[in-house]
């Protein structure tokens, strides 16, 4: 495939990931290869690369639920699924999780139109019309240099196609309390939940967002240099196991050995260093994890001045 970059083309790769997140850790669970319409028509190019001849161009809201739905029926249990604005603006992605009963709170565009009881609205216009006492502030997620927060509102809408279907719609606003940008959110239950819940699963995406880059930079997720079908599915399962295998590492070190005052948790990031300083010895093993401990100390007062510092200028 071919993407364009400034003043030129490059070769690239389109694709989809599925990243499983919990309280404990991230796991990157499938892929799929996005295949264009100039690819899927092109027979020779289909033939160079390797590509199986059941493979069709398929939009990126196809390809996500159907990778949903194998994990949901490989028994992978999950309450909520969040994306960026492609997948919350297809309507046959938001119907196929509710029809497995699985909440969302997906990114809409700004332009989007929900209906309400007066009829289908913009997103933006029907968030114009909010008062002062509509939008609270909550913390979305913990970033690297403190809470997330943003100030966030919550209207009640119907379905698009019947107002009587079931569970609870809404159109999920945040603002920026600095700069006071907007961005809006379809959100979906099966039944009643509080506004806190819908912040912390749209604060999810950040975490994705962050630990799908982390994969890439410990285990080389897209550094595949690879132009064949199946070499680029070979690698990238290669990867994600990897970055399974830390993710579990750094969950049960967790479990087994709470760190001690001024030490952070293990991280995916340090146990990944000590496996490379194993393998090619360069100091005794005290001497790395005497750094190890250093590293893990100086992060420690690296997070708690910036949480300090956050909660000091938040208003």
């Amino acid at each position: 495939m071919y993407g364009q970059a400034p003043g030129r083309i490059e070769n690239c790769q389109v694709a989809v990931f599925l990243t499983y997140a919990t309280c404990t850790g991230y796991a990157v669970l499938d892929r799929a290869l996005y295949l264009p319409q100039s690819w899927a028509g092109d027979p020779d190019r289909r033939d160079e690369a390797g590509v199986p001849e059941d493979v069709h161009c398929r939009t990126k809201p196809v390809l996500a639920q159907r990778l949903i739905t194998d994990a949901l029926d490989a028994g992978n249990p999950a309450r909520w699924v969040a994306g960026d604005e492609v997948y919350g603006n297809d309507p046959k992605l938001r119907k196929a999780l509710e029809t497995h009963s699985v909440g969302y709170v997906l990114a809409i565009s700004c332009s989007h139109r929900v209906t309400t009881a007066t009829g289908k609205i913009r997103a933006d216009i029907l968030a114009a019309g909010l008062p002062k006492r509509a939008w609270q502030p909550r913390s979305a997620s913990d970033g690297a240099k403190g809470p997330r927060i943003y100030d966030w509102a919550w209207i009640e809408i119907a379905g698009d196609d019947d107002k009587h279907t079931t569970g609870c719609r809404w159109l999920l606003v945040r603002r920026n309390q600095h700069s006071g940008e907007l961005a809006f959110y379809r959100s979906w239950a099966p039944g009643p939940v509080t506004l806190a819940q819908l912040v912390k699963v749209a604060g999810r995406r950040w975490s994705i967002e962050e630990n799908f880059q982390t994969a890439k930079g410990l285990t080389g997720l897209d550094q595949h240099q690879v132009r064949h079908w199946r070499s680029w599915h070979r690698w990238t399962l290669l990867a994600m196991l990897a970055y399974a295998f830390l993710s579990i590492l750094a969950a049960g070190q967790r479990e087994l050995e709470r760190p001690s005052d001024g030490l952070i948790a293990f991280t995916r990031h340090e146990i990944r260093h000590l496996y490379a300083v194993l393998i090619q010895p360069a100091h005794t093993i005290r001497h790395r994890l005497h750094w190890s401990t250093w590293r893990r100390r100086h992060q420690h007062r690296a997070r708690t001045s910036h949480y300090q510092r956050r909660s000091q200028l938040t208003p």
